[in-house]
């Protein structure tokens, strides 16, 4: 359509916005085929009954409470196991008998490896790519593609069942050369699912919904880091020599096991999207499409334009995603402690029982933290201050243990820095709130920003060397100024956002003079709403009324 045409029809939009259709008009929705469907008169008044609408969204609620969360959180505490037990397994000998000295071990452990190591030169065609540069690269293909399938609920398990795989694989390695293939192949998987996960909550929760489930997802991490060393010690203690094989092989084959089978269950437990999730009635499909809509004031689907590469060129060429992408760089690298908690621990003097033991209560603590955070953060409807004030707790913690050998103060430091992960939670939950639509650009978005963030972690790894200990004032000092550019990055965010709420409120006040310029509406997007809402355009257009960025 022309720009004169579009002119046009907004012109008779404004002038119609008082006289807009009523809910009770709405007689379509979009079915499991991406197709606007017809519904009978009697259920689209039952949709729309405020009474009946509320039920019926409690119920939808409880669905992917009850099967989508309890899914995701297994996985993502598998998810972290599968990741460290490398480190766990050289407890029982796998260094020993694959004939690693400590510094290869500990770059395999960190997935950089180097090809100019004399043990590695066989390895510079087999390993283009290390363990973090695999996951960081596929991270946004990953998201686009699962945008772009119909079946989550097939892709993502798929995922699972294959990192689960290459876990499993790693106990039959013998050198060098097939455990840092099985590391760096692990990777691809793995990048699939966080970022992966975090899109598909969004697909189903709205903006004040988001954050407190995100922080659940989370949270089993957080829960991972206090006891997941509990199941690796159950096996190593117990399976020891077992048919032969050494302990740390069945670390491998068991907790690959398990991954796969969660991956196999994931299949009946996880959700497509609120088109084509077959554990859904009619009604239910509806409201959740509706839910979603009303949130950021237009429909939750690309137009049909919106490919893959306009959304990966829409995320990186916005200024925000670039700045969030550093800003999680430098969060993550202020927060790289938690790979070394135990020996920042092992500090206060303890035996090494003593230590582990005194690992979970700040983990613990952190758990609540993330919980509480969160929910108030939705509760509130704010994500700046919410994100900033427990990396402002870590900065503390660094200051008080850089300052003191006092075992009293240099504890509680260990419980402000690991609360400062509530404020990772909500990064990709702002991230997702500041680029609602389309869905592809969010999809981009989130992957770019948690795959380069975990640059952080990479170089963290480095920071926090032993030559640096006991009291590792350097690698709190790195971590301190990571921490507070990423306060800064935040700011600017919020900034930002509030420029943009404020162009939303001004051209809300044009539209309300019914006249006044109206140029920046989108009518195609406008257009797609109008069609899948089942609604009309002025109609669609007032949706957008009262959307504003979480700040």
């Amino acid at each position: 359509m022309s720009s004169v045409e579009d002119s046009k029809e907004q012109k008779e939009m404004i002038e119609n916005w008082s006289t807009s259709p009523t809910a009770e008009a709405r007689v379509e929705h979009v079915n499991e085929k991406g197709e606007v469907a017809h519904i009978d008169a009697a259920l689209a008044r039952r949709v729309h009954d405020p009474e009946v609408r509320k039920k019926i969204e409690k119920k939808l609620l409880w669905k992917l409470d009850s099967r989508l969360m309890p899914t995701v959180i297994v996985i993502f505490i598998l998810n972290y196991i599968d990741r460290n037990n490398v480190s766990t397994a050289r407890l029982s000998g796998l260094q020993q008998d694959l004939g690693l000295s400590g510094e290869v071990f500990l770059r395999i452990a960190r997935g950089a490896v180097d090809s100019s190591q004399p043990q590695m030169c066989n390895m510079k065609a087999a390993l283009p790519f290390s363990i973090p540069a695999a996951d960081i690269t596929f991270q946004t293909p990953s998201n686009l593609l699962l945008n772009y399938v119909s079946k989550p609920s097939l892709y993502i398990p798929i995922m699972v069942i294959l990192w689960g795989l290459v876990s499993l694989l790693t106990g039959v390695t013998n050198n060098f050369t097939g455990i840092a293939l099985c590391r760096v192949a692990i990777g691809i998987p793995e990048a699939a699912f966080y970022p992966g996960t975090i899109y598909l909550l969004s697909r189903w929760y709205t903006k004040k919904e988001l954050a407190f489930r995100s922080a659940w997802l989370y949270g089993g991490l957080i829960i991972s880091n206090a006891f997941g060393a509990l199941m690796a010690a159950g096996i190593l203690s117990n399976l020891e020599g077992k048919l032969g094989v050494r302990g740390w092989r069945w670390l491998f084959y068991v907790e690959g096991a398990i991954t796969m089978a969660v991956g196999l269950i994931a299949m009946l437990t996880l959700p497509d999207y609120p088109r084509n999730t077959w554990w859904l009635t009619t009604e239910e499909k509806i409201v959740a499409q509706q839910r979603l809509s009303e949130d950021a004031g237009e429909a939750d689907q690309d137009s049909p334009g919106d490919t893959a590469w306009k959304g990966f060129k829409m995320a990186i060429t916005d200024p925000k995603v670039l700045i969030f992408m550093f800003m999680t760089f430098v969060q993550l690298l202020g927060l790289s402690f938690v790979n070394f908690f135990p020996t920042l621990t092992q500090t206060l003097g303890f035996s090494t029982t003593i230590t582990l033991l005194l690992c979970a209560p700040p983990w613990a603590y952190a758990f609540v933290i993330c919980i509480t955070n969160a929910r108030h953060s939705d509760w509130a409807g704010e994500r700046f201050w919410h994100l900033t004030w427990p990396w402002m707790g870590v900065i503390v913690g660094y200051i008080i243990a850089m300052s003191t050998q006092a075992l009293p103060a240099r504890y509680i430091a260990l419980f402000l820095m690991a609360a400062g992960y509530a404020g990772f939670a909500l990064t990709l939950v702002w991230v997702s709130n500041s680029f609602p639509r389309p869905p592809v650009k969010r999809a981009a978005a989130i992957g770019l920003v948690n795959g380069f963030g975990n640059l952080g972690n990479l170089v963290g790894s480095y920071v926090w060397d032993a030559r640096f200990g006991p009291i590792y004032r350097q690698s709190m000092g790195v971590g301190l100024v990571g921490l507070v550019l990423a306060i800064g990055c935040a700011w600017i965010i919020r900034m930002l956002l509030q420029r943009m709420n404020k162009n939303i409120e001004r051209l809300e006040q044009a539209m309300d003079a019914a006249g006044a310029d109206t140029e920046n509406l989108d009518m195609d997007r406008l257009r797609a709403t109008a069609e899948i809402e089942g609604i009309a355009l002025d109609e669609a257009a007032a949706m957008k009324k009262g959307f504003r960025y979480l700040l």
